[in-house]
């Protein structure tokens, strides 16, 4: 619910949300002038936990920077890294595998799948409810398990190679991965009765933090927040990448444009990613995972070069200037997570405050993808 803003300087007050609180789920804070409990404006800080990434890339030769990108989101990790490896290859024209290239389509969904049960569960958690995310850790220790085994870490991956991959999945791999396909089909049932269909849950969100379509496009939001608010757009889908043309799967759109409807997209994403783990190893063919004689130390000719990919938050970008050396001249990061969190001070502005709290976690954010 909301109420018009009253700036009377004699009955508002200044509150801080973090930097260090748990709704906020990372190193933020949240500066808010209060009228009882109702939020007059928002003023979000960055910056505590700003590591440099961009900068770092420019100091390291391209082999040396694959690793910083699993520690962008943490949670979806190979998303990121496919978008670097992508925009170097590109650069570079080298040439991937077709086998190389399914698998780290069907990793990137299966991480995919990773960071929206952990989204969906904290949400829920946040909001009162701590059965959920106890079923959803199990299914994701199953996928973590899976990553594991072929790529030798569970969270901040260093798996994809500049031409392929640093290692082939084999038999045990594809059989856990096609057993977890039913498996979580039939946890999202279970999911629905838990969360979807608990009244508690929808009188908390149904009609919470409304955002029109022209919002989500002042602010350049992605994933799940303009997907909720009618706007069709999927970088898989509209900016073809990867083998994805290739595979069959539809863009979960609501209308509603409210919380619940931010949390339906990501929840229906689950089974899209599922159709699509389930093609790729139908399709999966043999061969090498590793192109041939890919250059130690790489050298892009000089140019501007751009790539973009649909994570787990919305689209990351990354733009690459080379000068012909061995570092990058310029690497910049578009970051999904900014700019959808760029839209709560003004969204947020006559909610409640538990309200304000309910919306914020319906964005998904990953605050150390923020502070890159």
């Amino acid at each position: 619910m909301s109420k018009p803003i009253q700036l009377s300087p004699d009955e508002t007050f200044v509150i801080n949300v973090g930097p260090q609180h748990p709704a906020t789920h990372g190193v933020l804070r949240m500066k808010m002038r209060m009228d009882g409990e109702y939020v007059v404006e928002s003023e979000t800080v960055l910056g505590y936990i700003h590591r440099m990434h961009e900068k770092m890339g420019e100091l390291k030769t391209y082999q040396q920077f694959l690793m910083n990108l699993s520690r962008l989101d943490y949670l979806g990790a190979l998303g990121y890294c496919h978008g670097h490896v992508l925009v170097v290859e590109k650069a570079s024209g080298i040439q991937v595998p077709e086998r190389a290239e399914y698998i780290r389509v069907i990793t990137v969904e299966l991480n995919r799948i990773a960071s929206h049960l952990v989204g969906i569960g904290a949400y829920v958690m946040d909001l009162g409810a701590f059965t959920p995310i106890m079923y959803m850790f199990q299914d994701r220790e199953y996928i973590l398990d899976m990553l594991e085994a072929v790529t030798g870490s569970r969270l901040t991956y260093c798996y994809y190679r500049f031409g392929g991959l640093y290692n082939d999945i084999d038999d045990t791999f594809i059989a856990r991965a096609r057993a977890f396909i039913p498996r979580c089909r039939e946890s999202l049932k279970k999911y629905h009765k838990f969360i979807t269909t608990n009244i508690i849950f929808r009188k908390r969100l149904e009609g919470n933090a409304y955002l029109s379509p022209e919002m989500c496009r002042k602010y350049g939001a992605t994933g799940a927040v303009p997907r909720a608010s009618g706007i069709n757009f999927d970088v898989r889908k509209n900016e073809p990448y990867s083998l994805y043309p290739e595979f069959d799967f539809d863009i979960p759109v609501f209308t509603e444009g409210d919380s619940m409807a931010r949390y339906k997209v990501k929840i229906a994403e689950i089974e899209q990613s599922l159709r699509i783990i389930e093609q790729g190893l139908d399709k999966l063919p043999e061969g090498p995972i590793m192109a041939e004689k890919v250059p130690k130390t790489l050298k892009p000719p000089a140019g501007d070069y751009y790539q973009a990919v649909e994570t787990a938050k919305g689209s990351f970008g990354i733009r690459l200037v080379s000068d012909g050396s061995k570092n990058p001249y310029r690497l910049k990061l578009r970051s999904p997570s900014y700019s959808n969190m760029s839209l709560f001070d003004e969204a947020c502005r006559g909610l409640m405050i538990m309200d304000a709290m309910a919306f914020f976690g319906s964005l998904d954010l990953v605050i150390p993808e923020i502070d890159r």
